[in-house]
């Protein structure tokens, strides 16, 4: 940018002058229709702008974390863009089994769920990606490099091993960037990540995350009900009488702490 640093995310649209072959600066930052990020009390980390779909890659092994599906999902929300799950090595057949289990919750609060093995088919993928400017986003070891150079074989990303004895992945990707697919469609690979801070998020706009509070929200007795253990709550009690999941109660409190 001319006369500063920052301020750019990757898929944002901009104006910019060119001063030398394939060198520029940019005028104008376009205004952006969502801004995907993370925060914590001191700092935020700018993941993608104007992303239309958020891809949350989980994987049957190494274990994912729910909680940091929650977190992603709020965040999405917060922007109003689309989610879908993608369960990567859906070809293991028991753990994958295990992970569907999990899944389920959030495929029948209307989130899209899709099992794939990125190194064998993901041509069911495809049609979901058609007019979108999707983000893969998740943590590190869930094959989102692996699933990138599948659709963008020129992407080369770099991909390492697993540690099975820690159960977790490595992080192989330092930056985000973005793959043009068509002329409709693009795709982001960001850095993977082990926490989502939501410090930028209210508690009000917190609660608004969960798609299935919607209908319970303003019913309480009191108009500053925290949803915890207020009495005429009224999240509690459909809580209570089973149809709100106590796990997602559960993941909402503890996001209430960040």
């Amino acid at each position: 940018m001319r006369g500063k640093k920052g301020g750019i995310a990757c898929g944002d649209r901009i104006e910019y002058q060119l001063t030398a072959a394939e060198q520029g600066v940019i005028e104008t930052v376009c205004p952006r229709t969502s801004l995907l990020y993370r925060s914590d009390a001191f700092k935020e980390k700018i993941i993608a702008a104007n992303v239309t779909q958020v891809i949350i890659v989980v994987a049957a092994i190494p274990s994912f974390s729910e909680e940091l599906i929650n977190r992603c999902l709020v965040a999405a929300e917060s922007e109003d863009i689309e989610v879908l799950i993608v369960l990567n090595k859906a070809d293991l057949v028991e753990p994958a089994h295990i992970a569907m289990e999990t899944l389920s919750l959030y495929r029948d609060l209307g989130y899209r769920v899709l099992p794939l093995c990125a190194l064998q088919d993901i041509s069911a993928l495809r049609p979901y990606l058609s007019n979108h400017l999707s983000v893969l986003a998740g943590q590190s070891g869930m094959g989102k490099s692996t699933l990138l150079n599948t659709l963008v074989p020129q992407a080369r990303r770099a991909t390492a091993e697993i540690s099975l004895a820690l159960d977790s992945g490595c992080h192989t990707t330092t930056h985000s960037q973005l793959y043009s697919i068509d002329d409709n469609s693009a795709i982001i690979d960001s850095p993977g990540f082990q926490e989502f801070g939501l410090n930028h998020i209210t508690e009000e706009s917190l609660a608004w995350g969960f798609v299935e509070f919607h209908p319970y929200l303003g019913q309480c007795k009191f108009n500053n009900c925290r949803h915890i253990t207020e009495p005429g709550c009224a999240l509690v009690q459909a809580v209570q009488q089973e149809k709100i999941s106590s796990r997602r109660f559960g993941f909402y409190h503890r996001l209430l702490r960040r």
